[in-house]
């Protein structure tokens, strides 16, 4: 069986470590340029869901100067206790799905990571903001724009930040490309494109039961491609255009997607031209095309080390445990307002997820879907 997970890691395990440079450094986050310890406030983090991706984070937060990993939220007994004596939590920060609520009289806990499945973000969400903790969750943010604005308006009643796990606006090479289309050297960019899929194995899984995942691959690995084009563009889209391909409905059910193509038009006249599969392998790619150069990461999305070019040579930035630096940078936004180069807030969840309805919506109705974001 291959996961999305397992994917992302074997994609990129073999490329090469990359040296750090002067102008690396320059483009990497602040936490990292941090030569002395650090002796400040720290994010205490519940984990809710302890999945795989749930261990990557835990297992990257060890490393994390301003998050610590303080308590657990899980529907399984033994995956608590497990996570208990690896990490040392106390029984008083560990919680089940019916009972989580009451982390509102734990003043021991600032924050919870949501990472379960899609459809159980919303409701879990709410419920964490009502407890008046902080919430990161998972992407997709929700199912659609209509959970988005829920969470978003849950979150702000509470006065709780409300972020959602874009681990690549922290990340050193979508940085460095992010800085040359702002500093003008690719000139006029006028075209995106972004590549998202691999084969997906256990037809069981829930990331291919609709009820859960609330699609197919444009839910899972779809909206990398989506966000990817508006952060590198550096602008949102306001036309969508999309067409659906099925070659194995007995995997992928009714609404559960195997592969879409779509476009995406843009303001300055840029188009964006993006598929997402999960039944074509090796596909991870990012390729931003301008007047006076291009720039290029595969792997893109991955969980490194990432690998880029443009017409000048190879892009040289320094390997980052993703995770570890997203939770730093996390931690940065929620207990010291920092802003970062690229939104993580649940506003900009929602942009993706507006995309994504118009997407579904453009493939049903065979029409470009305008865009209002």
């Amino acid at each position: 069986m291959q996961s999305r997970r397992d994917f992302l890691q074997k994609l990129t395990a073999s490329a090469a470590a990359l040296s750090f440079t002067s102008y690396a450094a320059a483009a990497a986050p602040s936490v990292l340029r941090e030569s002395q310890p650090y002796d400040g406030p720290v994010l205490r983090v519940a984990i809710m869901g302890l999945g795989g991706y749930g261990s990557r984070v835990a297992e990257a937060m060890q490393s994390s100067k301003m998050a610590k990993l303080v308590g657990v939220i899980s529907g399984t007994p033994s995956k608590i206790k497990d996570w208990q004596a690896k990490y040392n939590i106390p029984e008083k920060n560990c919680y089940n799905y019916d009972n989580f609520d009451q982390i509102k009289n734990n003043a021991d806990i600032d924050a919870v990571y949501v990472i379960t499945p899609n459809a159980l973000h919303r409701d879990q969400v709410i419920r964490v903001a009502k407890a008046g903790k902080h919430a990161i969750t998972e992407k997709p943010m929700g199912l659609n724009a209509k959970e988005c604005q829920d969470m978003i308006d849950a979150c702000k009643k509470a006065n709780v930040k409300l972020l959602v796990g874009y681990r690549l606006h922290f990340e050193p090479f979508t940085l460095e490309v992010v800085r040359m289309r702002k500093d003008g050297e690719l000139g006029k960019v006028n075209f995106f494109q972004g590549l998202s899929g691999f084969k997906i194995g256990d037809p069981s899984q829930w990331r291919l039961n609709k009820q859960l995942a609330g699609g197919g691959s444009m839910m899972d690995i779809g909206i990398y491609a989506i966000n990817g084009s508006r952060y590198m563009l550096g602008e949102d889209p306001i036309w969508v255009t999309a067409q659906e391909t099925k070659t194995d409905p007995q995997k992928f059910k009714e609404g559960v997607d195997e592969t879409i193509t779509f476009q995406l038009g843009f303001p300055s006249g840029a188009v964006a031209s993006c598929l997402s599969s999960y039944n074509i392998n090796f596909l991870d790619r990012f390729f931003l095309s301008g007047d006076k150069g291009f720039a290029e990461l595969s792997p893109a999305t991955g969980y490194g080390p990432l690998k880029g070019r443009t017409n000048k040579g190879e892009i040289n930035q320094p390997v980052v445990t993703h995770q570890t630096v997203q939770m730093d940078e996390m931690a940065a936004i929620i207990l010291q307002n920092k802003k970062p180069v690229i939104p993580v807030d649940g506003e900009e969840g929602m942009k993706d997820l507006k995309i994504i309805d118009a997407i579904y919506e453009s493939i049903k109705t065979g029409k470009q879907i305008a865009l209002k974001l």
